[in-house]
Order: structure tokens, then C-alpha cells, then sequence
């Protein structure tokens, strides 16, 4: 199995480095790439991020679902790892994963946590632990198998957050 991290970027240039380095450093060889896809940047995020070692593309509609599935076309993994770029995953994400579809789940998702005592944020934190739509982050990580996310027609364009 091969991964393929996605990261979805506007203005992130105070933070990406610091990411892909995370990612890299916590890598092995089931990573083929790292992409990058930018929504328009005025800022050098997309020239930080390929001196950090990733894949820079722009992507030519804003929006996270359109960035994501912009990302998605340019991957050649097995498996596509949607990460945002101010959101660590545990250091085991790899292992995880990889136990996960090895145990026949096709896509998923870890909880958030913030580092924060901003009560609203708290409150978001702990539904996530819940499986409902309603429940989900829209910072969470995701990964899912290529071809789930083939027949599944990857992420609607119209939902513009979460």
C-alpha cells in the first residue's frame, strides 16, 4: 500500500514547513509524496512548502473540496490522507492507518483535540469522538482509499466548510 498526503493551503506559509517536516520525519517508505495544493496564496506557501520537500500545485478553484479533489488528481497513492495544514495527526498516523485497512476499513478518521481552553472548542473536541455527520471536524484528518474515493466522486464542491 502507498499513501499519498494531501494538504489543502491558503496563506500558510507561517506553518508549512513546520507540517511537511512533521510528516516527513514521521514517514516511511508507504509515503509516495506529499501534495500541496494551494487556493491562491499571496503569500510564499507554495515555494516553502516544495523547499520543505513537497508537492506545489495551484489549484484553479478555491475551497477546500475543490482544492482537495484538485490534490486528489495529482496523487498516485493507494490511499489518499487528507491533513490541514494547521492540524497535526499522532506520530503513529502511518502505523494507524495502516492496521485500520488492514482490518478492512476503507477510510477514517481521528479525533480532534485543541490546545486550547476556549470552552466552544472544547465542546467541538468532544463530539468528535461521536459517529455522526453532524459530529465531524472539518480540521480532522481523512484518509480513504482511492477507489472509495473514485466511486464515491471525491468531496462535493458545494459543502464549503467541513
Amino acid at each position: 500500500m502507498t499513501i499519498s498526503i494531501i494538504i489543502p493551503t491558503y496563506n500558510e506559509s507561517a506553518r508549512i514547513e513546520k507540517l511537511i517536516t512533521f510528516l516527513i520525519r514521521n514517514s516511511d517508505a508507504t509515503i509516495t509524496q506529499i501534495i500541496i495544493s494551494d487556493g491562491g496564496s499571496t503569500d510564499n506557501t507554495l515555494t516553502l512548502a516544495e523547499k520543505a520537500g513537497a508537492i506545489a500545485v495551484l489549484s484553479p478553484g478555491k475551497g477546500r473540496a475543490n482544492q482537495m479533489n484538485y490534490g486528489a488528481a495529482h496523487a498516485t497513492g493507494d490511499l489518499l490522507y487528507f491533513v490541514h495544514a494547521d492540524v497535526y495527526p499522532p506520530a503513529s498516523f502511518i502505523a494507524d492507518i495502516t492496521n485500520a485497512v488492514n482490518n478492512c476499513f476503507d477510510l477514517g478518521r481521528y479525533r480532534m483535540r485543541f490546545d486550547t481552553k476556549k470552552w466552544w472548542l472544547q465542546i467541538n473536541a468532544f463530539f468528535t469522538r461521536f459517529d455522526f455527520f453532524v459530529c465531524y471536524g472539518g480540521d480532522q484528518t481523512l484518509f480513504i482509499t482511492r477507489k472509495l474515493f473514485e466511486e464515491t466522486g471525491g468531496f462535493k464542491k458545494n459543502m464549503l466548510i467541513m
